[in-house]
């Protein structure tokens, strides 16, 4: 089956690619996830958008991943969440919310599927989150959560 992938893939290849894959493979965990939509010829006109916007996030060098990693642990992220009574929060802090919290304070867009979180958030405190930036360039940066 033919692909357009919509996010970087290990092993197969980066947003934007076309790319043919097992019928089965894509039915049951490229497309279901969204890492992938179906190639047609009016999805050959999204190529090009999906390559510009891979090339605005992307990062341009090491001395630049290097730039983004001192900007992002000299600061510290505050995420707002909805507390009850024993300070356990109603859900958990995401991967997509502490993207959302990076973009706003550092201004630096990163994927969230580039945030690794030790453990769920589901409480208030303070925890460490890891954001791969580019090859061997990761931050470690502070999280501090707090009632909304």
């Amino acid at each position: 089956m033919k692909l357009i992938l919509t996010r970087n893939v290990a092993g197969l290849g980066s947003a934007g690619d076309v790319v043919t894959v097992a019928d089965g493979y894509a039915r049951n965990a490229l497309i279901p996830n969204g890492n992938a939509i179906a190639w047609t010829k009016g999805g050959e006109k999204q190529i090009e958008g999906i390559r510009r916007a891979r090339a605005s996030r992307e990062i341009r060098d090491t001395d630049h991943a290097k730039q983004i990693k001192a900007k992002l642990e000299s600061t510290d992220f505050t995420v707002k969440a909805k507390v009850g009574d024993t300070g356990h929060l109603y859900g958990t802090v995401t991967d997509k919310d502490l993207a959302l919290t990076i973009k706003s304070a550092a201004g630096v867009d990163i994927d969230r599927h580039k945030i690794k979180l030790a453990s769920r958030i589901k409480m208030i405190g303070s925890y460490t989150a890891k954001v791969s930036i580019h090859h061997g360039v990761s931050a470690d940066i502070k999280i501090n959560v707090v009632a909304e």
